[in-house]
C-alpha cells in the first residue's frame, strides 16, 4: 500500500475515533482559537504549544458558492487531532467561521472561511507561541456584524485630528508585570491610567482603557481593542524593572525598525519573551511598512517625554531622564496608529516604588502624561487646520 493511502487511511480511522494519539514526530498542539470582531477587520489569533513556519493561502469560492471564498494556512508539526470538530461561528459579516482539522498526520490546517475580504496580513508571535491573522474588508450586512466605528473611515495620519485615546495599562490578571513587596505593576498602571482619563477628558478628548480592573488583557487585544474603536492615539503605561536596584528613571519607547542594544531587556520583560526571541521579532516589524506611524509615534514620544520629565523634575529631586528610545515591542507593532510605551520609574528602586505608592506622586505623573498627549494635539492641530503653529 502506497504511504499516501496509509496515510489516507490514517486520518479516515482518526474521524472514526479508531485511531487516538499524535504521530511522534508530531511535537506540538493548538491550545486555544480566539477572534476579534471590529469595524473594519477581523482579528483571528491561534495559540500554539510552540511556534512554526507558515503562511496564508487564499481561495476562491467555488462553482455556485456550495464553498466560500477562504484562506488557509497548514501548521506543520502541530496535532489538533479532534480538538475542533464543529467550525466556530463568526458571522460577522467579514469572516463566516474558521475551520481546524488533520491535514496530514503530522500538520493541522485553520481554515477561515471569508463573506468579503480586501486583504490580510500575519504576524507569527511568541510568549506565548501563536499565529495572528488579519483580515480586513468592508463588512456585508450580517446580523451580528459590528455597528461601525467612529474611526471605519480612516484619514491618513497626517490628516487625522487627534480626538480619541486609548490608554493601556500595563499587564493585569494573571499578570502582574514587575513586583516588589506590597506593590505590582499591574496596580500601579491601572491607577494611573484611571487619573489620566479625567484630565484628557476634562481637555476634550474622549478616552477609552483597554482594562478598567484588574483583569487579563492579551497583547494582540489591546491594540486591536483601540483600532476597532477608531482611536487617534495609544499609549501604553508601565513600570520598569532591573537587576540593578540604584537604575531609575523614566523613559519613554516609540516603534521603529532597528532597536538599540540598551532596549533588550525592557523589550523582553513588557513582551513576556527571552531576549534571545527579539530576533525573530525584530525580523517581523522590519517587514512592515511603519514610517508613516513611527514619523508620529516618534512626535507623540517627544511631546510625552518632555512634559513628563520636565514636569516631575520640578515637582521631585532625583528624577533622571532615561531618554526618548526605539524598541520592538507587541504592543506597538500590532497598532497602525501613533504609539507609546512610557515606564513611568523602577519599582526595583527603593526610592521610586516609595514614590509609585503615593498616591500624589501619582496624581503628578497622570498630570504630566495629560499634558504630554494635549501637547501633542495641539502641535498638530494647525497643521491638520492648514494654519502654522
Amino acid at each position: 500500500m502506497s504511504a499516501r493511502r496509509l496515510q489516507t487511511l490514517a486520518l479516515a480511522l482518526l474521524a472514526t475515533g479508531c485511531l487516538a494519539g499524535a504521530p511522534a514526530r508530531v511535537t506540538g498542539g493548538v491550545t486555544d482559537v480566539r477572534y476579534w470582531s471590529y469595524a473594519d477587520y477581523t482579528r483571528v489569533v491561534v495559540e500554539l504549544d510552540e511556534l512554526v513556519p507558515t503562511d496564508v493561502r487564499r481561495l476562491a469560492a467555488d462553482p455556485g458558492h456550495e464553498r466560500p471564498a477562504r484562506l488557509y494556512l497548514d501548521l506543520p508539526g502541530v496535532w489538533v487531532g479532534r480538538k475542533y470538530e464543529e467550525p466556530i461561528p463568526v458571522k460577522d459579516g467579514l469572516l463566516r467561521g474558521i475551520r481546524l482539522g488533520q491535514n496530514t498526520l503530522e500538520a493541522t490546517r485553520v481554515v477561515i472561511d471569508l463573506d468579503r475580504y480586501d486583504r490580510h496580513r500575519l504576524l507569527l508571535l511568541t510568549g506565548p507561541p501563536r499565529v495572528v491573522v488579519d483580515v480586513y474588508g468592508r463588512r456585508s450586512s450580517a446580523a451580528h456584524a459590528p455597528a461601525p466605528a467612529p474611526g471605519a473611515t480612516r484619514l491618513p495620519v497626517a490628516l487625522r485630528p487627534v480626538r480619541m485615546v486609548v490608554l493601556d495599562p500595563g499587564h493585569g490578571g494573571r499578570d502582574p508585570g514587575a513586583i516588589t513587596p506590597g506593590l505590582r505593576e499591574k496596580d500601579v498602571t491601572l491607577a494611573l491610567a484611571r487619573r489620566v482619563r479625567p484630565l484628557l477628558a476634562a481637555r476634550g478628548l474622549e478616552v477609552l482603557l483597554t482594562r478598567d480592573g484588574d483583569r487579563t488583557v492579551e497583547l494582540e487585544e489591546r491594540t486591536a481593542f483601540a483600532e476597532g474603536e477608531g482611536a487617534d492615539l495609544f499609549v501604553s503605561l508601565h513600570v520598569n524593572a532591573a537587576p540593578r536596584r540604584s537604575l531609575r528613571g523614566i523613559e519613554t519607547y516609540y516603534l521603529d525598525r532597528s532597536h538599540e542594544r540598551h532596549t533588550v531587556r525592557v523589550a523582553a520583560h513588557e513582551n513576556g519573551i527571552s531576549p534571545a526571541q527579539l530576533d525573530s521579532l525584530q525580523r517581523t516589524v522590519a517587514g512592515f511598512r511603519i514610517s508613516e506611524v513611527s514619523e508620529h509615534s516618534a512626535r507623540l514620544a517627544k511631546a510625552v517625554h518632555r512634559e513628563l520629565v520636565g514636569g516631575m523634575q520640578q515637582r521631585y529631586g532625583g528624577v533622571n531622564d532615561l531618554g526618548i528610545k526605539k524598541g520592538p515591542f507587541f504592543v506597538l507593532f500590532l497598532s497602525n496608529l501613533p504609539s507609546v510605551l512610557v515606564e513611568v520609574g523602577f519599582l526595583t528602586n527603593p526610592d521610586e516604588a516609595k514614590r509609585l505608592a503615593d498616591s500624589r506622586y501619582l496624581d503628578a505623573l497622570a498630570g504630566e502624561i495629560a499634558a504630554g498627549i494635549v501637547r501633542y494635539r495641539d502641535l498638530t492641530a494647525p497643521v491638520l487646520a492648514g494654519r502654522r503653529p
